[in-house]
């Protein structure tokens, strides 16, 4: 049977891919960090685990436990992130180091953890990225580029994992329908006040937040494409799935520069002085 870890699986993606590494036949490690959430993957069937996916210590724990009961990892999904919302000077240096800790140093601290189990089974890395680390936004400037620097990890990882027989997959998802945008618009509304030289704009930050549930792919779509794609013989090394993952790359490559950032700072607000 072979071997999947999937990171943060509390609800949305990762929850998805589980279920669906799971009906395929995959002995499914499921990660998250709220002891309840753990509860509810056990008692689903998943070899469930609590999960800092900072915490070196944990991993390496982590990857003797998967080590002992079967030798080798065939699939690492590395899911687990958030998005930071709101004007990239209000959240500052702290925001901006909470979200590229979540979304890109924990890929690596990972992947490095698991790499013994992943070269004996030769197995295969799949990083979730974003369109967003193509087209860039305004008020999601931190997550925007800790996702491009997912894209630059990827490249990087799939040219240095190669001669173990360790394939990298970075996957790009557009609208896809979680509890995404709810969390992020908690954290834009964390920044959002009177004393913010942005607060005449509060509507425009709102908006980006909720940008991502604009007519999304539901979880399960999203997961049977992706669970596809892995279980191809040669795994596309990128991989785009859900409503905008195609067009808005699109848009960014041919659209001139000046004409996009017109565009879109029009859409969040920003064409007025203040």
């Amino acid at each position: 049977m072979p071997v999947a870890l999937i990171t943060g699986c509390s609800s949305g993606i990762g929850r998805a891919l589980a279920d669906a590494f799971k009906a395929a036949g995959f002995e499914v490690w499921a990660s998250a960090r709220k002891a309840d959430d753990v509860a509810a993957l056990s008692a689903a069937g998943f070899t469930a685990v609590q999960l800092d996916v900072n915490d070196g210590e944990a991993l390496q724990q982590l990857g003797e436990r998967i080590n002992q009961q079967h030798g080798g990892l065939d699939v690492l999904v590395n899911n687990a992130g958030y998005g930071a919302m709101g004007p990239l000077l209000d959240g500052g240096v702290p925001a901006m180091q909470r979200q590229f800790e979540t979304n890109v140093f924990s890929i690596v601290g990972v992947t490095r953890a698991l790499f013994p189990v992943l070269r004996r089974a030769k197995g295969l890395v799949v990083n979730i990225g974003s369109v967003s680390g193509v087209l860039v936004t305004p008020f999601a400037g931190a997550y925007c580029a800790s996702k491009a620097a997912v894209h630059a990890l990827s490249d990087a990882l799939r040219m240095e994992l190669a001669p173990f027989g360790i394939r990298v997959m970075e996957v790009q998802p557009g609208a896809i329908q979680s509890s995404f945008a709810k969390n992020a618009g908690h954290e834009a509304e964390q920044l959002i006040n009177e004393q913010s030289p942005w607060f005449p704009l509060r509507e425009g930050i709102r908006a980006r937040a909720k940008a991502s549930q604009d007519n999304p792919t539901p979880t399960g779509e999203f997961a049977a494409v992706l669970l596809k794609a892995v279980q191809q013989s040669k795994p596309p090394r990128l991989i785009r799935i859900g409503n905008g993952s195609r067009a808005l790359p699109l848009l960014a490559a041919l659209l001139p520069q000046g004409l996009l950032e017109t565009t879109l700072m029009k859409r969040f607000g920003l064409n007025r002085q203040i």
